[in-house]
């Protein structure tokens, strides 16, 4: 009976589509809205994320067979980074404390937006189970264990949950045009890095949303035509260097290579489609319903939300993003083989969503030399950083996979390394102060406020 609770908690929290219903639902009903606005806001928030999960998944079934061609093609073997795959192995030994951090991490986020200057409410939930993942596996590896192991873990999870939104929230800003929604994925440092970069090399260049075609090619001013065109020539370029009798035995079924990829770069543009239409259901619903948990439970907070929420707002962006960050990978790829290190794979599902991601933060700051510069940084940040991340992961770090993002392995590889220096003692005092930082800090701005507005005579 216990399993089956664990299993129906689990399954809720890491399902984004679930999780964001539940808290539409709570929303409008702490707003007391009518039966009829409560049924159809959390309907519609529920029908949109299962239409941008269903627009991901597409991009993601179109991609494997790129992958594999890519790697055929030009003969490379080594780690690829694939956080649906490392998290797979692991729950097989941590499912049940991973369980445990992910859902008091979820009440420490809310706790950690209530009480500090960190307002955000992350609500990507496999984003969550993954980090939760993660530090299931260093603090177990740090010497922790029962319920002190769930406890700083939790910690840990509430404040990583709160935190990388805040960094990102000032190119949010500039991206979305208001300070409506946070930003929730665990690559944001990537995000932010592009973003500065942007800054630093896109004085003068215009947005990519703004490139000017030829008067004879201005059907390309249409990003589902564009981003279809652009993926078949990649995919027929890949399909040739692969082979036709490699693509048709392994993975077409028997369909000529060069039909099988034209279909598989227009199948790319459809999920991409799919996901831009999803993201203006749900921002029409959440942001209206969230305006209740706001209000009276945690004032002035903001829903962070996954990446995909900020596609429609540069969809030119998402596909230099993409293509800078695999060319990115490429090159860490390079130099890791040339200095006998551990070979990153490019991995195309990451590339894709945190590249594109990254395009359009580079563009909001930087324009077209932004969203391409930055972006490719991003890739050689998501191929560099896994290399450190391994290390701390124990056991885990030996297999042929591991966490795909800049975040995960950022906070994998500062914990890991206070664990390795100062065990278990070290991790739960560096974590305990950390939250006790924030609110001590959040304590002493919100009375800093409170005085001002008092001499103001507000």
């Amino acid at each position: 009976m216990g399993e089956r609770i664990l299993k129906l908690m689990m399954d809720i929290l890491s399902q984004p589509a679930v999780l964001i219903a539940l808290i539409s639902l709570v929303g409008l009903i702490i707003q007391k809205k009518p039966t009829s606005e409560i049924v159809k806001g959390t309907t519609k928030t529920f029908l949109g994320f299962l239409v941008i999960s269903a627009g991901a998944g597409i991009i993601t079934q179109s991609l494997d067979p790129f992958g594999k061609m890519f790697q055929h093609a030009f003969n490379v073997t080594g780690v690829v980074p694939n956080n649906e795959a490392i998290v797979a192995v692991a729950l097989n030994e941590f499912g049940s404390t991973t369980a445990f951090i992910m859902f008091f991490g979820m009440i420490a986020n809310i706790l950690i937006a209530r009480f500090t200057r960190l307002k955000y409410i992350f609500l990507t939930g496999h984003h969550t189970l993954y980090m939760a993942c993660m530090l299931a596996v260093i603090l177990v590896v740090s010497g922790l264990k029962g319920i002190p192991l769930i406890i700083i873990g939790s910690l840990a999870l509430g404040l990583i949950m709160a935190v990388f939104p805040a960094i990102c929230q000032p190119i949010m800003r500039k991206i979305t045009g208001n300070n409506n929604v946070g930003f929730g994925h665990f690559s944001s440092l990537g995000y932010v890095a592009s973003g500065l970069i942007g800054k630093l090399v896109g004085k003068g260049s215009r947005s990519t949303e703004e490139i000017n075609f030829p008067k004879g090619l201005g059907f390309l001013r249409d990003s589902s035509v564009t981003i279809s065109l652009t993926m078949v020539v990649l995919y027929v370029i890949i399909a040739l260097f692969a082979g036709p009798s490699y693509v048709e035995q392994e993975l077409s079924n028997g369909s000529h290579y060069l039909v099988f990829s034209i279909i598989q770069g227009v199948t790319f543009a459809a999920g991409v489609f799919i996901i831009l239409s999803g993201v203006r259901l749900v921002l029409a619903e959440i942001v209206p319903a969230f305006k209740g948990i706001s209000t009276k439970l945690v004032p002035n907070s903001k829903p962070a939300l996954d990446c995909p929420i900020v596609f429609p707002y540069a969809p030119n962006a998402v596909l230099i993003g993409f293509f800078s960050s695999f060319a990115g990978g490429i090159v860490g790829m390079v130099i890791l083989a040339l200095t006998g290190s551990v070979i990153i794979l490019p991995g195309v599902v990451p590339h894709f969503f945190t590249g594109a991601t990254a395009g359009v933060f580079g563009n909001a700051t930087g324009g077209v030399r932004g969203a391409t510069v930055g972006s490719f940084v991003n890739g050689l940040l998501i191929t560099f950083l896994p290399v450190f991340l391994m290390p701390v992961l124990g056991d885990l770090g030996f297999v042929s996979t591991t966490f795909s993002d800049a975040d995960f392995a950022v906070s994998g590889i500062v914990l890991g390394n206070v664990a390795k220096s100062f065990g278990a003692t070290g991790v739960t005092i560096t974590v305990v102060g950390l939250v006790l930082l924030a609110v001590v800090f959040g304590f002493f701005k919100k009375n800093k406020d409170s005085n001002n507005s008092q001499k103001l005579g507000v």
